[in-house]
């Protein structure tokens, strides 16, 4: 197995970045490229079959063929971001193959907050705000939530216009107040960092460290580097997630079982990583949720 040097992360995603904001012709393929990459290299591989099924119709895209005019959480008049239809599209989405990776509900054709049939509970962006202007359209379009629907994840309905707009997630801030924050600067990049999330805890070697000292904490600064995301925000975590030679870990610095999760492709590169951080995982290093699949 070819080693990965998950510390070069932020340099992958800026030159996605760049490509993208560039105008560059192939900048869509450099976004999606990167996650089918990422998937791969964890271990997933794309069943081949239709995954969820999936509606189209002539002259419009495939969300435009699930919105129902008459359903009250959807406005129709709203743009749907093509990003969104595009990851949809993707014969290597691993989310369509294996939603229960995931542990989230994808929300389509997306529906606006506040939700004016009552069942969605995130309202809509204050009138000062970071994300839009106090004249524009203060409505979030949400297109996934946490399975419980305690965090919901959405763009600016005044963005939705937008290729590729930011996406917000409604989590507490840090006064502890329900708001509407950052989660990715784009929804492409949204959904790489669902998959950074989700995918090496099943397809990767895991140790979990309830509680770490400052010393471990310094030592990931030292020797990992930022995979240049934003910090994920669900069920009150705030989780920032640093790379190294075959090895992602998850640091914690909000609520939540684990301070730290760290992530190998293989055991020896979680050893390596103990050794370097002075501490010792050799009873605790857990083999791979996927191999319970291996014939």
């Amino acid at each position: 197995m070819t080693e990965i040097d998950y510390g070069r992360f932020h340099e992958w995603l800026e030159e996605a970045r760049s490509a993208a904001a560039g105008g560059s012709t192939d900048g869509g393929a450099a976004r999606w490229d990167l996650l089918r990459r990422f998937q791969q290299e964890w271990g997933y591989e794309p069943a081949g079959g239709p995954g969820r099924e999936r509606e189209e119709a002539d002259g419009h895209t495939e969300s435009d063929a699930l919105v129902d005019e008459e359903a009250d959480d959807v406005d129709s008049s709203l743009a749907i971001p093509a990003a969104l239809d595009q990851w949809w599209a993707l014969p290597y989405n691993s989310f369509t193959d294996r939603a229960e990776l995931y542990e989230t509900n994808p929300v389509r054709p997306p529906t606006v907050r506040p939700d004016p049939t009552g069942y969605g509970v995130s309202g809509a962006l204050p009138q000062v705000n970071p994300f839009v202007g106090p004249d524009e359209d203060l409505r979030v379009c949400v297109f996934m939530a946490e399975n419980q629907y305690c965090n919901e994840w959405g763009y600016p309905a005044a963005r939705s216009g937008l290729a590729d707009p930011p996406v917000l997630v409604s989590a507490r801030d840090d006064d502890g107040q329900e708001a509407w924050l950052l989660q990715s600067r784009s929804v492409s990049e949204f959904f790489l960092h669902l998959a950074v999330a989700r995918l090496p805890a099943h397809y990767g070697w895991t140790v979990e460290e309830g509680v770490v000292s400052p010393q471990v904490v310094a030592g990931l600064r030292e020797h990992l580097r930022p995979l240049g995301l934003l910090p994920w925000r669900e069920l009150g975590a705030r989780t920032e997630f640093f790379g190294g030679p075959d090895v992602i870990v998850a640091h914690n610095t909000g609520y939540g079982d684990s301070e730290l999760v760290a992530y190998g492709r293989t055991e020896r590169a979680l050893q390596r990583l103990a050794e370097r951080l002075g501490v010792d995982w050799s009873e605790w290093i857990c083999a791979p949720e996927s191999h319970d699949e291996e014939d």
